[in-house]
């Protein structure tokens, strides 16, 4: 770490040294913004309005979760409690995997979005695996980039944060202060502010959020892999303020889990440690099966 206060700044994903800056912001912050990167606005714009309609309606009860797989619409009543927290998040979400359950005019363009932006954080993976020390990647049991080949645990979630049009119950937040299990987060700017990381100060900074741009944070999984050289940091999603109290925010997170089978360290595989963080979230009252919460 630098001894500034470390900043998260957007990286032109055609730069000539993208690769390396954006391996150092993972290094420094936990985070990596990227702009001109492979994914279209359009396509994002096209996501987020479709799916406010989907939660703007009542259909969306008939697409409830299933409590086993875990698939499908979580309601506010059931959204998760950070670890620590007595209250829940105020956000409702949709979890999408290619196998699951989605609403028929809705899946081909989740379908599409899922492969192109699993294809893409393979790529990162690999620009992360090329920065690491040798002597750190010498513990990585396969390439980063090959642990999410295949895999049917990464996780897409559309998520709601609906109006703030009365005051919330005391200490409730959009999404209180968590890290991620998994790999990668591969996230796009959502269509309101937000979002935020905690510095290794304590201090908590804005993430750039321009539309357009993709947000990428560490998950523990990778923290785990690495013998902690890549920093599972610590994010939030506070609540809105002045104008923006009166808008929603769509959110529009992919997960990376590497396959259940593959080695992350001596103590754990992905899935050992996916059941034991499982379990301690169950041990909260947490609903979720991925831990996420953005």
């Amino acid at each position: 770490m630098s001894d500034t206060e470390p900043r998260i700044d957007a990286i032109d994903f055609r730069a000539p040294d993208a690769e390396t800056r954006f391996v150092a912001s993972l290094r420094d912050t936990g985070f990596g913004v990227l702009t001109h990167h492979p994914i279209r606005e359009g396509t994002v714009s096209d996501i987020y309005r479709r799916w406010h309609d989907f939660f703007a309606s009542d259909d969306k009860h008939d697409w409830r979760f299933d409590p086993e797989r875990y698939d499908g619409f979580f309601p506010a009543s059931d959204a998760e409690m950070a670890k620590g927290r007595t209250v829940r998040d105020l956000k409702e979400y949709y979890h999408f995997y290619p196998w699951g359950r989605c609403p028929p005019e809705l899946k081909a363009e989740l379908d599409a979005y899922y492969a192109q932006a699993v294809e893409f954080a393979s790529t990162l993976l690999g620009w992360v695996e090329r920065g690491t020390p040798a002597a750190v990647a010498a513990g990585f049991h396969e390439p980063l980039s090959t642990m999410i080949r295949d895999s049917e645990q990464s996780l897409l979630r559309i998520l709601h944060y609906p109006p703030m049009e009365r005051a919330p119950e005391p200490g409730a937040v959009r999404a209180a202060a968590h890290e991620d299990i998994n790999l990668l987060t591969v996230l796009p700017a959502a269509n309101e502010p937000g979002l935020q990381a905690r510095t290794a100060g304590g201090e908590w900074i804005d993430v750039p959020c321009d539309f357009g741009s993709l947000i990428i944070n560490i998950g523990d999984m990778l923290q785990e892999a690495s013998g902690g050289y890549y920093p599972s940091t610590t994010h939030r999603v506070i609540n809105p303020d002045g104008e923006h109290v009166a808008r929603g925010r769509i959110s529009l997170p992919l997960f990376l889990h590497p396959r259940r089978e593959v080695r992350l360290s001596e103590r754990h595989t992905a899935g050992s440690y996916l059941d034991e963080r499982l379990a301690q979230l169950r041990g909260e009252s947490v609903t979720a099966p991925s831990g996420e919460s953005e």
